[in-house]
């Protein structure tokens, strides 16, 4: 692609240089770069892009996109692009080199402290029943409608990003259902994209060791919505909003009359409403209230939260042009989410979940959803990630003593923090409740399964799907689904052993 086309759709440009070199792709590593590529250079959290200019140079670029003006020495050769936004101007860049993908597909972005995840692998799996090949980009995997592979980000950097929506063009996706952080927003990763649909599941305390506050937390996520309010990129977005939620509400008062919008929830002002809610161990059913008619929701799915899920993605799909039946019909045989309220097994009658709830919010959710099973006892572990906001800590604790018959307390991702110190701080929240502190995490599952009884329940907390647990000198392989089924299978060769 020549360089000028790409470069005239660069707002507030100003332009050092030919634009009639060939361009064969960008890139903001000066690592990976190549003659004739660009090199965006690009101010992140750790590290400022321009330091590297030189570096990307050397290895053989003549282009670069930068956010300081060009040396009054710039050689000849070299074509520089002074913006006053490198973030934005990359995504533009990088959308642009690809052909603008997401112009031919139906985008949905699902947005939130909980449920994004599962959100969007509902989406997915609705889309690839009706369309049968659908895009997902999410925390836990992509799929570009031929190959499946591990996710590296919950939102993939705008050039990645890019690529990744080409591909599901190129393989006949005809939607995609993505992941949008509050991190992916604020870094522009998602602002040359266009939405059909924009989900926003909740929001409660997390990320604060990024925004600092709540109040900066939800500006992120509303930012997005208004930003597609005000510039729709030729699509016409609709907010698919959970209003029983207290930040659902209020981003929908600041939508009102910008976007349409579409409510769902429990709520009697929801458009799309949940009504007589029940749950076994087996799944739960409802019924659906949109567009003026009922439908029967089953599915294999447990929790409240999860009628939230379902409800967001079966709302965001009709934004897309796919029928409420259709999307009903496809629910009933919902894929398990990996380390989303994921049974892993029994053993002499006791039961382990593993969930990835690592809020206070989705922490309680969890507890209380299996409560709602009515089991003998229900035993708790979890920790806290260190480097995080510290705040949460005891937040967790009291989230998880709240309905848990006893806790065990142990390591999440301790990173570069004291794992003692981290269990301290969520011992605090635990005051008068029974509960046992083991910081191996392995030892920690162990103790839960070996100690449990005939009709317990154990949930496993805060990791979820992650296949490492990380240190402050080393990150190993350690997955909560795996060890938990050894430990189970331990205790069932015990009891086997025992008649």
């Amino acid at each position: 692609m020549i360089l000028r086309d790409i470069v005239s759709h660069l707002p507030k440009v100003t332009i050092a240089g030919s634009l009639d070199s060939e361009v064969s792709g960008i890139s903001s590593s000066s690592r990976e770069v190549e003659p004739g590529m660009i090199f965006a250079a690009v101010r992140g959290t750790n590290l400022d892009g321009h330091r590297f200019i030189d570096e990307a140079m050397a290895a053989g670029v003549t282009v670069i996109l930068a956010e300081i003006a060009p040396p009054s020495d710039l050689a000849a050769a070299v074509t520089w692009l002074h913006v006053p936004d490198s973030r934005l101007a990359v995504a533009l860049l990088a959308s642009t080199f690809e052909g603008d993908p997401w112009k031919d597909l139906a985008m949905v972005g699902v947005t939130g402290t909980n449920g994004k995840t599962t959100t969007s692998f509902l989406l997915h799996h609705l889309m690839k029943s009706v369309w049968h090949r659908a895009g997902l980009l999410g925390t836990i995997l992509v799929d570009d409608g031929e190959t499946v592979a591990p996710a590296k980000h919950t939102t993939p950097g705008s050039i990645e990003l890019a690529t990744l929506l080409g591909k599901m063009r190129d393989h006949g996706c005809r939607g995609v259902a993505m992941e949008v952080s509050s991190h992916g927003i604020h870094q522009k990763r998602v602002s040359a994209i266009g939405f059909d649909a924009c989900v926003f599941t909740n929001l409660t305390q997390d990320h604060l060791d990024y925004h600092g506050t709540l109040a900066a937390y939800f500006k992120a996520k509303a930012d997005w919505f208004l930003e597609l309010a005000g510039n729709p990129r030729g699509k016409k977005p609709v907010a698919v909003i959970n209003t029983d939620d207290a930040y659902g509400s209020e981003l929908a008062a600041m939508l009102e009359g910008k976007m349409p919008i579409i409510r769902f929830g429990f709520g009697v002002h929801s458009d799309f409403r949940a009504n007589n809610f029940r749950q076994s161990a087996k799944g739960m059913e409802f019924e659906l209230a949109a567009k003026g008619k009922t439908f029967l929701v089953r599915s294999p799915l447990i929790g409240r939260f999860n009628v939230y899920n379902l409800l967001g993605s079966i709302a965001a799909s009709t934004a897309c042009g796919i029928r409420p039946r259709d999307a009903v019909a496809a629910m009933a045989d919902t894929p398990q989410v990996p380390g989303r309220m994921e049974n892993v097994g029994n053993a002499g009658g006791a039961t382990v979940f593993v969930d990835y709830a690592h809020t206070p919010d989705a922490l309680e959710n969890a507890c209380r959803t299996l409560k709602e099973l009515n089991p003998r006892r229900l035993i708790t572990v979890f920790g806290c990630g260190g480097d995080r906001d510290k705040g949460k800590r005891p937040l967790m604790a009291i989230a998880a003593a709240r309905h848990s018959d006893a806790c065990v307390v142990t390591s999440d991702n301790p990173r570069s923090e004291d794992p003692l110190e981290i269990i301290r701080e969520i011992e605090s929240g635990l005051s008068g409740k029974t509960y046992r502190s083991i910081p191996d995490r392995a030892q920690a599952i162990d103790f839960a399964v070996q100690n449990s009884l005939s009709g317990d329940i154990i949930l496993i907390a805060g990791k979820g799907h992650e296949t490492t647990q990380q240190f402050a000198n080393e990150t190993i392989e350690f997955e909560d689904r795996k060890h938990a089924s050894r430990a189970l299978r331990e205790r069932a060769q015990v009891i086997a052993d025992m008649r």
